[in-house]
Order: C-alpha cells, then structure tokens, then sequence
C-alpha cells in the first residue's frame, strides 16, 4: 500500500467510505421500517411527527416502489402503531445531540482516530443487533437507536482534530469535502437496501450495512494512525511534508484546557455556528418535505422516479469535491484569501438557495419548476465544504471539534423545528398558499444564515487556539495551524 498510496490517500479512502457507512447505519432503519411494520401511518407525508432530521421522507418514497412488491412473512412484521414508529425513528436523535460536543472535545483530547474509529465499530455492532431487538419488543429498537445515535454522535466533530494533523493547512478544504460522501451514501444505500429487502428479507438490511461498518472499523485501526508520527508504514519524505506544512514537528503543545469565555464570545465562532443552523434548517426541510409538498401541491409521487431520490444527493457530493478542490487552488495560487474564499463560497453555498426559495414562492405550483429549485438548492449547497465547513480549522485548529460539536448539536434540532413548523402550517390545510409561507421563511433563515458570516466570519488563526497555560508564562512562538516555513519568516 506504501508503494502505490501515500498513508493521506489512504486515509482520504477510509473517510470516503466512513461517511458513506455513517450515513447508511442512520438510515437503513428508515428504509427498512416500510415492510418491518403492519401498517406504515404518517412517515412519508410528513405528518405526525417525522422529525428525523436525516432524509427520512425521501429514503423511503426512494424505496417504497421496490419494497411494495417484495413478499414479507406475516411473522416477520411487527403491529407497530405510527406513535410507536416514529418514536423508534425519532429516537436517533435522543442520543445523536448529546455526543456532538463531548465527542469533538474529546477527539481533540485523544485523537480523532479513535474517537470516529470506535464510534464506528460501536454503532456497527449496535446494527446487527437490530433484528434482535424488533423481535424483543419496540422499547428495545428506542433504546437501540438512541444508543446508535449516541455513538454516531461522537463521529462527526471527530474529523475536524484528525484533519488538524494530517492534512496541511491549504489542502483542507478537499479533505473536508470527504464528510458529504454522508449524502453519497444515501444515494447508494436507498435503492441496494431496496433491492436486499425485496429478494431476502428486512434483516438482510442490518446485517448488510453492519457488516460492511464492521469490516471498515477493523481496516480503519490498522491502516489509519493518530498522527504521521506514529504511523509505522509512512515514508520520512511524507512525514516531513505534513509536519512542516502544519509545524506538528514544533516544540507546541496542545492546550490542556478549552479557553471557553473567548470562544463563546468569538464572532467567527459564532458566524460558523448560525450559517450552519441556517444551511443545515434548510436542508432539513427541503430533503423531508419534499415527498409532501409534491404530493400534495402538485399532485406527483416521487416513489415513481427513483433516479430523482437521489439525485440531489449525487448533486450535493459532486458539488462538494468540485468547490472544494477550486477553493484550495484559489488559496494557494494566492488568488484569494482564505477569508474571501470561505466568504464567497459561504455566499454561493447557503444564500444562493434563499434567493432559489424567493423563486418557490412565484413558481412552486410548476412540476418542472419545483423539481428544478429543490434539486439545484441541494446541489449548491454542497460547496459549505468550501466555505464555512472547515473553517473551525482555519480560526483554531486545536478546538476545531468544540467548534463543529457546538455547530452541530444547535443545528441537530434543525430537522425537529423545521418538522414541526411545517406541520403547524400545512396541517389539514395543505395549500400552495400555505407552502409560499414555508418558503418564504426558508429564503429568511438561509439569507440572514450567510449574512450572519459574510458579516462575522474570518479566515485568520484567532489568539485564543493556543492560549497560555494556567500558571505559566505566555508562549506562543509556535502555534499548531500555522506552518513552521511561515512561522522562521515572521522571525526574521
């Protein structure tokens, strides 16, 4: 593998394919819920609490065409009511917010190879034992998932400290790009754990999907290492360009405490925290209520046209790698600043699908037009891995998983708020004008999301990512995130 691969190409490699199994744990259940249960209420019209926040609506209308002519034994489905389904689908999420931030302190403590590594195998194990449990009773699959959403939880935040080491300053945006291979996974997972339910069986989705998990975690702890340092297999030549790129080879420390006051009083801070509330409310709402809104206002079942499932998905992945790579060679060819790049791409990325929802509004009752704007908001909102996404990074790598944990968890209850402001305004009254409402308040919240960062955000380190150790004098001759090259400059 040394010969062929450099240990960043393999670990780009694991992180493509960790993130496609990260989503596919989350949503396998949401797909397999379509024949798991008697009778399916309420989940793929929006109604009656999907608040699920990971594309719930759209994995199962993507499915329920192949699932409906797939033959289930009577013994092998559940009399499971709609309170009693969407409280096994919504449970994720119980323990999904409350890693968030724990998870990305503690990848920062430890190291992000273990934090995503073991979140991982964890939820893996957890998957298999889903059959188990729908047989014990539903009790069991809520605690179930809300323990798999606690694990999974941790992952996220994990790869900003992983990135802060491995991958050097100018390059991050690419590697960041790597977390959307999430929406790449459930392009795939959608019509495979289909295809698994209508020839095997609904089990078959479990074992499917947390075997592969399984399999990944065992190959992640063998080839992917916390630090080039303590790589066994990378080359000396490698080794020394990472670390020189980053100044890991430095006489630095990380902080062993989390200056908490200066980053919850930071405007850059902030400015990452409500644009990714803002882009994440809006995907949220535009992936689960997409199946309703075209069923209802213009009358066409998304189920019939699988390819249409997943295509924002694809979108949004492509879109990722594409601004991600221009994005990086616009920072290091000089041409625009790493503050001008996260704005613009920040802009593209998050206020462009606000002007696109101003357009719903006049031209939502059109089939062509309403299929158009809610593909093309999902696939520019790919290009936040160039803007705001990895910007933790570039204002302080060594709280990089704080800041996306803090990000994250607020913007986690996006997808209930969101379930819950358009059940208020559609419910029993699912009229176009009821929907201009929706998107007017989508084109509010997504404009004011990236103004909030074209306004606050920044690309500069700020002072506190290596604040002086309690008791000790201020050191900061070397600080990790700024490369050694540019620090012998400043020296001189």
């Amino acid at each position: 593998m040394r010969r062929w691969l450099t240990c960043r190409q393999v670990l780009n490699i694991m992180v493509i394919f960790g993130f496609m199994l990260n989503y596919a744990l989350r949503v396998n259940f949401t797909i397999a819920i379509v024949v798991m249960a008697k009778t399916l209420k309420n989940l793929t019209e929006g109604a009656g609490g999907d608040d699920l926040g990971n594309g719930t609506a759209l994995a199962l209308s993507g499915v329920t065409s192949t699932t409906e002519e797939s033959v289930i034994a009577e013994e092998d489905k559940f009399e499971w009511d709609a309170y009693q389904q969407n409280l096994m689908l919504g449970s994720f999420f119980w323990g999904y917010v409350l890693t968030e931030l724990p998870g990305g302190r503690l990848a920062e403590i430890i190291g992000g190879r273990r934090v995503f590594g073991y979140s991982m195998l964890f939820a893996s194990v957890l998957t298999l034992l889903t059959p188990i449990a729908a047989y014990t009773n539903y009790i069991a699959v809520v605690i179930l998932r809300a323990v798999l959403g606690f694990f999974l939880g941790a992952s996220w935040p994990a790869i900003h400290p992983l990135t802060a080491v491995w991958i050097p300053p100018m390059d991050r945006s690419k590697f960041i790009a790597n977390m959307m291979a999430s929406s790449l996974g459930a392009a795939i997972t959608m019509p495979i754990c289909g295809y698994l339910i209508a020839t095997i069986g609904w089990q078959s989705v479990f074992y499917f999907t947390g075997g592969l998990a399984l399999l990944w975690s065992i190959t992640w702890f063998l080839v992917v290492f916390e630090t080039p340092a303590s790589h066994p297999r990378i080359t000396a030549e490698e080794r020394n360009e990472i670390e020189t790129a980053i100044g890991a080879g430095s006489k630095a420390k990380k902080p062993t405490y989390v200056p908490w006051k200066s980053i919850i009083t930071s405007p850059p801070v902030w400015a990452i925290i409500l644009t990714h509330g803002a882009s994440v409310f809006g995907f949220f709402t535009v992936v689960n209520q997409l199946p309703t809104y075209m069923k209802y206002i213009l009358n066409f079942n998304i189920k019939e046209n699988g390819l249409l499932s997943s295509l924002p998905y694809f979108g949004k992945y492509a879109m990722a790698v594409l601004s991600s790579h221009l994005a990086d060679h616009l920072r290091k060819t000089g041409a625009l600043t790493t503050t001008a790049t996260r704005k613009i791409f920040t802009a593209f990325a998050v206020m462009t699908p606000g002007f696109l929802m101003i357009v719903q509004v006049y031209m939502g009752e059109n089939r062509s037009w309403a299929v158009g704007i809610f593909t093309l908001a999902l696939f520019l909102n790919g290009a936040v891995t160039a803007g705001y996404l990895g910007n933790g990074l570039d204002i302080a790598p060594n709280f990089s998983g704080t800041i996306f944990g803090m990000a994250n968890t607020l913007s986690s209850f996006g997808g209930f708020v969101s379930a819950y402001m358009v059940g208020v305004l559609t419910n029993d009254n699912q009229t176009y004008g009821q929907w201009q409402i929706v998107f007017w308040i989508l084109a509010v919240i997504y404009i004011v999301g990236s103004s909030a960062y074209l306004i606050m955000g920044t690309g500069e380190l700020q002072p506190w990512n290596n604040p002086p150790e309690k008791g000790a004098i201020e050191n900061r001759e070397t600080e990790e995130g700024v490369p050694l090259n540019q620090q012998n400059q400043n020296n001189k």
